[in-house]
């Protein structure tokens, strides 16, 4: 067996392989980068080393996860699960520098890996796959679509729903092609894509595997039918409700596929079964070559521990030898508990803040993977998953699917805001319980949330608050590093770490969650009323912080690249009269002259229209294509149209250059307006209406 293990992941999971290294006497390392230390993985562990670097590119550094397993000694790498879970670089890098990586051969997660080469190994081998294409073009999309309907777009590296746009018409591909494609290749470096039939009402059922390089044994399945944008948030085992016949063909197919690769460790097969037909059928869809989130669940019903399973098939024992009872008893169900707040439209955002209270459910058939504690405050650079929540017992599904309800009702988090009463919503809704699962059930069906009160005490510490500052310089061109700093779940007045105003002065605080991009004034400035004095980012798009009221700016507790929670003071003014805060004399203007603020503001209109764009419209022209302005000029009724927001740009301004963003983002991408639409037909104000285009030029 090995001496020590370096854990090259952090969080739950992190957590999770340092116990199972403990229980075989193997000494764990943790790694963390600069901004993580606080994680509570970094405590779990044996040792812990400092990778250097922020955010997930430090956990992605190939040459530095094995100097540090070099440097402190250790025979053996877990990567845990995303990350470099499934790099072959890594895998590859750890038998060069003799360190065993726990996971599959270099060559078997280079096929996996490739989604293409994958669904060519399930062909050859007679395993059902839906139709599809290997790497295509956005006009072999369209060509597919035709055909087939209804159709998936897919990156070809990379998973965890990135990369992914599900199409029914070939006009919707120009637009789904392009931002599928951009995706793949900011998450994974690679924007290739492909196209599988979309299965509509299909269920999503993986099959667990584990290999040894010759043999290969299945431990059930589980259903991960339930998700929202391709990710998952409950997982179940096994599987309710399927034909026991199409539940023993699906473990053949995982089986036949895993030996046809010699698979060695822990990996799963996915597939989607369509239950809307007489006869069940399934195709498989792709593979994981790695640990999985949901692995818990597999766990609770066969009393395997799969991640101890993972080091002893490293260490060369063979699946005969560790005596793996497969035994399959009664339902797990595990919940995604996730850092994230729900707008008014019913959209996820991620949320932060700081951990008030921290006490998650326990009791028989309970389990909590968490990294969550007390005092700990997020990070906005990382993956919102916060805990994952499992009940399990002999019960009946339906009464598991209570309890774990139940349990998420005893969870008490205080701090942050997270997805608790939406799971619980999907829990208790009846056609949940009664097993008719799909990959659309979050989005399909109207969720009721439970207004019974919480298991728990909940704080009375009003003044127990999140600081209203995340403490960390965030880059303004990541959307994520932006959105991941939630609303505070409730208000209160500034601690003692939040500045605050004297009498006689006047906060200008953060109109909403951000980034800090500038601020445009110093302190003596004067400041007028409406003036701006910062620039936010949220959500891809820039927002100016105006003065509501005149002053002298005397204290500026924001720089450019903080990341701010809604309210947070930027300046504070010494409240006075301000005649022309420039100091600038009133000058006569003519009239009839074009200020040349206008004359910039004309241009920049203009520069919006196709007449200004003429290689854009070409490229429209090439493919037999009208223009978006066209489309709109000969939907709404002439002299009825109002544009809004034709001057916005893509907000990628450390990045690009302003005259770039202005050439090539006009609209950012969409021209919305209102107008009248068939005013012959309906009176005022029936025709009236808003209309959006996407301008694919």
């Amino acid at each position: 067996m090995f001496e020590r293990a370096l854990i090259a992941n952090r969080g739950e999971i992190a957590i999770r392989i340092a116990r199972a290294a403990a229980e075989l006497q193997i000494g764990s390392v943790a790694v963390f980068a600069t901004d993580d230390v606080a994680s509570l993985h970094v405590a779990k562990a044996d040792r812990s080393v400092e990778l250097g670097g922020t955010g997930a590119a430090a956990y992605l550094d190939v040459d530095g996860i094995v100097a540090a397993a070099n440097a402190t000694g250790c025979d053996c790498l877990h990567p845990g699960y995303g990350f470099l879970s499934e790099s072959s670089a890594l895998a590859a890098a750890c038998a060069a520098a003799g360190v065993v990586f726990i996971g599959p051969e270099p060559a078997t997660l280079d096929m996996l890996g490739d989604k293409t080469a994958a669904r060519a190994l399930a062909e050859d081998l007679e395993v059902p796959v839906l139709a599809g294409t290997g790497a295509a073009t956005a006009e072999q999309t369209e060509a597919f679509v035709a055909t087939h309907g209804a159709a998936i777009i897919k990156a070809i590296a990379g998973g965890g729903g990135r990369g992914m746009r599900v199409v029914r018409q070939p006009q919707e591909v120009g637009e789904a092609f392009a931002r599928a494609s951009s995706e793949a290749e900011a998450a994974f470096g690679n924007g290739a894509l492909y196209v599988e039939r979309f299965m509509d009402g299909a269920r999503h059922v993986e099959v667990q595997v584990l290999g040894d390089g010759t043999e290969a044994m299945h431990l059930g399945e589980r259903d991960c039918s339930i998700q929202r944008r391709h990710q998952k948030l409950i997982e179940i085992a096994p599987a309710p409700g399927l034909p026991e016949s199409l539940r023993a063909d699906l473990h053949e197919a995982a089986l036949k596929l895993a030996r046809a690769c010699g698979y060695r460790g822990a990996g799963t097969f996915e597939f989607l079964v369509d239950v809307t037909s007489t006869t069940p059928t399934f195709a498989f869809i792709e593979a994981n070559p790695r640990l999985q989130v949901e692995h818990t669940v597999t766990e609770e019903v066969t009393g395997v521990d799969l991640v101890r399973a993972q080091f002893e098939i490293a260490a060369g024992r063979r699946l005969r030898e560790l005596d793996l009872d497969r035994r399959s008893t009664g339902f797990a169900i595990q919940a995604r508990v996730n850092m994230e707040r729900m707008t008014e439209g019913g959209d996820a955002l991620p949320a932060g803040g700081v951990l008030a209270a921290f006490d998650p459910p326990s009791g028989p058939g309970l389990r909590t993977d968490t990294f969550g504690y007390a005092g700990y405050e997020t990070n906005p650079r990382y993956d919102s998953l916060l805990a994952k929540v499992v009940a399990s017992s002999r019960a009946p599904f339906r009464a598991v699917a209570a309890k774990l309800s139940r349990a998420l009702r005893e969870f008490r988090i205080e701090g942050v805001d997270t997805n608790v009463a939406y799971l619980r919503a999907i829990l208790d809704h009846p056609a949940f319980q009664d097993g008719l699962l799909s990959t659309g059930f979050a989005t399909e069906r109207p969720l009721h949330f439970d207004e019974r009160p919480l298991l728990h005490v909940a704080s009375t510490d009003s003044g127990s608050v999140a600081p209203a500052t995340a403490g960390a310089k965030v880059d303004a061109g990541d959307p994520l590093a932006v959105l991941a700093f939630g609303r505070e779940s409730r208000t209160a007045p500034p601690t003692a770490d939040t500045p605050a105003a004297n009498e006689g002065e006047a906060l200008v605080a953060a109109p909403l969650q951000g980034t800090v991009v500038s601020i445009d004034v110093a302190e003596g400035d004067a400041v007028a009323p409406g003036r701006c004095v910062a620039v936010m980012e949220s959500m891809k798009m820039e927002h100016e912080v105006r003065a509501e009221t005149a002053g002298i700016v005397r204290r500026v507790h924001a720089s450019a690249g903080d990341t701010v929670y809604a309210g947070h003071p930027l300046l504070v003014l010494e409240v006075a009269d301000v005649d022309d805060a420039d100091g600038g004399a009133e000058e006569m203007v003519d009239p009839d002259h074009i200020r040349p603020d206008l004359e910039e503001v004309l241009a920049r209109h203009a520069a919006t229209l196709d007449d200004s764009r003429p290689r854009a419209v070409a490229r429209r022209r090439a493919k037999h294509l009208r223009t978006a302005r066209e489309n709109v000029e000969d939907l709404v009724d002439a002299g009825t149209w109002v544009e809004y927001g034709p001057l916005v740009i893509a907000a990628q301004r450390r990045r690009r250059s302003l005259d770039d963003l202005i050439a090539n983002t006009p609209d950012d991408g969409m021209i919305t307006g209102v107008g009248s639409v068939a005013a012959e037909l309906f009176d005022d104000p029936a025709s009236r209406c808003a209309v959006m285009a996407y301008d694919y030029t």
